[in-house]
């Protein structure tokens, strides 16, 4: 049986301009994009917060996704995975992302959801946050006090906390120029099923095998937030051994037993994700 929701309050912006006013008097606001998120809770009869702010009146301007001037990608706050995942551009320069959208949750939610919102939700079990990483996305943040960039990989301050202002909105993901081969890019997601589960480990990786070697990898599921194995990254650049790569990643990742998996379980399986990407993008 359903329980009964409290009583809560949601506005809804018809401008930019009206939504920025509106968070900076009441920075409590939650907002709303896809919303996939909120309703889980509300199903529940739980709710995280007494105020809302759904910003779906502004999808002309801000649900977009497009080739930025420099080769880079642009992605709107409101820009869904299903846009993200079958733009021309993002399908030939951008293959971690679109199988990231491919595997978070069913078509209706693909048709709701957000990157924006798997970012601006913080959970460390998000899908499309390892490949964003992997990218070196950054958040474009706006407010009435003006706007600024932050770096995805430094936006996780915590479980569930970011490095958002009380009165800032994630108005765009920015993306620079691809800097990877596709076949030298891996992305994999463990779950219960193969579709409509949470992650029990998420990775997506990337390197080049150029004089000036570049290593990323993203995990989710594995730390209260997700996050780069900045320490193994380097070792893989330098030639590590997969076993080194292995020890290093140790010390950079802890996982913990919880409803969907155990701590062992989630060291077994990041182990052979590891070694699954030393070996499909080695040349």
């Amino acid at each position: 049986m359903r329980t009964y929701l409290p009583d809560f309050e949601c506005v809804i912006p018809s401008s930019i301009e009206e939504a920025l006013q509106q968070k900076a008097e009441r920075p409590e606001r939650i907002p709303i994009a896809g919303g996939t998120d909120v309703f889980v809770w509300m199903n529940f009869g739980i709710l995280p917060g007494p105020a809302y702010q759904s910003l779906h009146r502004l999808a002309p301007q801000w649900r977009t996704v497009c080739a930025a001037a420099d080769g880079g990608l642009q992605i709107g706050a409101l820009a869904t995975y299903s846009d993200v995942r079958f733009h021309p551009h993002v399908k030939k320069h951008y293959p971690l992302l679109v199988e990231a959208a491919r595997v978070t949750g069913a078509l209706q939610i693909q048709n709701r959801g957000t990157p924006a919102g798997n970012i601006a939700n913080g959970s460390p079990a998000a899908d499309t946050v390892p490949a964003l990483m992997v990218y070196d996305a950054r958040v474009r943040a706006v407010s009435v006090r003006g706007e600024r960039t932050i770096d995805l990989a430094e936006f996780f301050t915590g479980y569930r906390t970011n490095a958002l202002e009380p009165d800032e909105l994630i108005a765009e993901i920015l993306l620079p120029p691809p800097a990877f081969p596709p076949e030298q890019q891996y992305y994999r997601k463990v779950g219960t099923r193969q579709a409509q589960a949470i992650s029990k480990v998420v990775f997506a990786g990337a390197r080049t095998q150029t004089n000036e070697k570049q290593v990323r990898l993203a995990w989710g599921s594995v730390a209260p937030v997700t996050l780069r194995s900045l320490k193994t990254e380097e070792a893989v650049a330098r030639g590590a051994s997969p076993e080194e790569a292995w020890a290093m990643l140790q010390q950079e990742i802890s996982p913990i037993d919880d409803v969907r998996s155990t701590r062992e379980y989630r060291l077994k399986v990041s182990r052979n994700i590891l070694f699954e990407f030393l070996e499909k993008t080695k040349v």
